[in-house]
């Protein structure tokens, strides 16, 4: 397998985590954002949204779009499982997993922030606040959940990592790279904590990335 991604890219994160987790191998393909790679002709025949990540498969199909991406690998390889047994279990994890991929990320976006500076001429301070606004009263909402819920246990759902956690950390650590305040989700912050303790986590993060710059 090929995965395609850039190093800052939470969507691209979570699909690593989904990955070592699983204890599979993919390729590393840097996708530099920044530079624009994206809409190179090579990729963009690749992946015509012009989005990160994408996976090729061993046969040459293409996955795109991280939440996908992980649910396939959790139902082609299913140990260890991503999405508890129980249909309701199943159900909150989406959810929380939605409030962020959903909720917040997509307002926080590369190509949202620099359509707020380059067509409506924001000013790079208010891009800032348009993007700790968001992320900080959207995780303000998970952490309604996971504190007011007895299904919390060290992780998102109960003791063992979910879909869940896959969205949540690759979140914070953009929330810390913007100096976003998150003193106000402590039970966020601790599962968290207890994600980047594990391998699959800690050696996937953006820093440990081969394109890290």
């Amino acid at each position: 397998m090929q995965l395609h991604n850039y190093f800052r890219s939470s969507a691209s994160y979570r699909v690593r985590i989904a990955l070592a987790l699983k204890g599979l191998a993919a390729d590393y393909v840097p996708v530099h954002l920044v530079r624009n790679e994206q809409s190179q002709p090579a990729f963009s025949a690749l992946a015509p949204s012009r989005l990160v990540p994408a996976l090729v498969l061993d046969d040459g199909q293409v996955l795109t779009q991280s939440m996908a991406i992980i649910e396939y690998l959790d139902e082609t390889h299913p140990e260890p499982p991503l999405l508890p047994a129980d249909a309701l279990g199943r159900a909150r994890v989406r959810s929380l997993a939605q409030d962020v991929a959903c909720e917040i990320h997509p307002l926080d976006n590369l190509k949202v922030l620099r359509y707020l500076v380059r067509e409506l001429k924001v000013a790079d301070a208010d891009k800032d606040r348009w993007y700790r606004h968001w992320v900080e009263t959207g995780l303000e909402v998970v952490e309604q959940r996971l504190a007011g819920d007895t299904r919390t246990g060290r992780f998102c759902h109960g003791d063992t990592p979910t879909l869940a956690d896959c969205v949540l950390v690759p979140q914070i650590h953009n929330a810390q790279r913007m100096n976003c305040r998150l003193d106000h989700v402590p039970t966020v912050m601790r599962v968290f904590e207890n994600c980047m303790a594990l391998p699959a986590f800690a050696s996937t993060q953006p820093s440990a990335c081969p394109d890290a710059a």
